[in-house]
């Protein structure tokens, strides 16, 4: 009976050490996916669907898409004002960063066993790119904007690059919408956040 004991506490000794080292990830919830990186958190446990481990793992990269949606809006809203005009560009100029950033991060996930996997990888990619390209333009306009020719009495002139910020902006939320509903079919599968388009 010892023996057995023994050989029982070996083996869990064993998964303990295969499992992994310590998770700064913020969630918990034992998966694959929140212990590997993001390019290793695709793979499945044995009779595990090996499409879970990939949706778990492209929920966290999500959970990080709208960190700078509240900065955007902000600095925008300066802009329309005329106001910390310098602020505004740097803000502008970090989220898009941080869009960019998102498709690197993707682009190591793997997301072969996602139900319409093309797609999605597809349209979330667009979507980023898109909001970078707005942001870099709206950043433009905030710096053409502290010249006295174009803000006037605490509002600014509309710009060519504030109209390119638009047309960005708006083929962004397209992909956005799109992408949302491809991802809250999966998310709804598997049990994870559902995502409006907004908070893509």
């Amino acid at each position: 009976m010892l023996g057995v004991v023994a050989i029982a506490a070996i083996g869990l000794g064993a998964g303990a050490l295969m499992s992994g080292g310590d998770d700064t990830d913020k969630d918990h919830s034992g998966t694959v996916a929140s212990t590997a990186s993001p390019g290793e958190g695709a793979s499945a446990q044995p009779g595990e669907d090996p499409a879970k481990p990939q949706a778990e793992a492209l929920d966290k990269l999500l959970a990080d898409s709208n960190n700078s949606r509240s900065a955007v809006i902000g600095a925008v809203n300066n802009i329309k004002s005329c106001d910390k005009l310098d602020s505004a560009a740097d803000d502008l100029h970090g989220a898009a960063k941080q869009r960019r950033d998102l498709v690197s991060r993707l682009k190591e996930l793997k997301t072969d066993k996602l139900p319409d996997s093309a797609e999605l990888a597809s349209s979330l990619t667009t979507a980023w790119q898109a909001s970078a390209s707005a942001d870099d333009h709206y950043a433009q306009w905030a710096t053409q904007a502290k010249s006295g020719k174009v803000c006037k009495g605490g509002h600014p002139r509309r710009t060519q690059a504030a109209a390119e910020g638009d047309k960005s902006s708006g083929d962004a939320t397209a992909a956005k919408n799109k992408a949302s509903k491809l991802w809250n079919a999966i998310a709804t599968k598997y049990g994870l956040t559902k995502r409006a388009t907004t908070q893509l």
